[in-house]
């Protein structure tokens, strides 16, 4: 049970409480999104960093701009807007937009180790942050987070057709950057796969 004594209080109430001048309020907010909104930043920013700088800058935004909020969406998706946007501008000014097109993948692909094998996580955090910055948040959003589809429409502020279509592109540019990559739909590289069955042979065969 927590000795917090918000506990029991629901995030728009906590909205309006910080709105009317309550001094702790907004603390309750913040302890209790932080994690998923640093989480999220990740994902869309690709880089730790960068994540901890947007988040910053989105609370503080939603500290300065509560008395916006207007309660028809979850305090939590308002939250996701923000953070989101917050992301979207820190890595357009400190880093140029890098699509992942063809020429992309072909020119730059995840290098493979001394062993030969292509570490997965790479090879997926890399082609993640060479998707455009709209379908990287919608991937982010309902892929990584399990955001529903409806939800997602309403941080983006687009219509749900347009999230599941930008989610089917950027899962279609992730599988092929992937497989440029060398690695399968299991997660594991060409390489690995070869050196496991070549391995399973000679067993078979001793």
């Amino acid at each position: 049970m927590s000795d917090s004594p918000f506990a029991e209080i629901d995030d728009r109430m906590l909205m309006r409480m910080h709105v009317e001048g309550d001094a702790e309020a907004f603390g309750e907010i913040y302890r209790r999104h932080r994690d998923r909104m640093w989480a999220v930043a990740v994902g869309v920013c690709g880089d730790r960093e960068l994540a901890a700088e947007a988040v910053q800058d989105a609370f503080v935004s939603a500290f300065r701009r509560a008395g916006s909020y207007r309660g028809d969406a979850a305090v939590t998706t308002w939250l996701h807007r923000i953070v989101v946007n917050a992301c979207i501008d820190l890595t357009r000014r400190v880093r140029p937009t890098s699509e992942l097109t063809d020429e992309v993948v072909a020119a730059a692909p995840p290098a493979p180790d001394a062993t030969g094998r292509v570490d997965p996580r790479l090879a997926v955090h890399e082609a993640m942050r060479r998707l455009p910055d709209e379908q990287r948040v919608a991937l982010v959003l309902v892929d990584m987070h399990g955001v529903p589809v409806a939800e997602a429409a309403q941080v983006l502020d687009i219509p749900t057709g347009t999230v599941k279509s930008r989610c089917s592109r950027g899962r279609e540019a992730l599988g092929k950057a992937l497989a440029a990559a060398g690695i399968d739909a299991r997660g594991t590289s060409d390489a690995a796969a070869s050196s496991d069955t070549t391995g399973h042979q000679a067993d078979e065969g001793r």
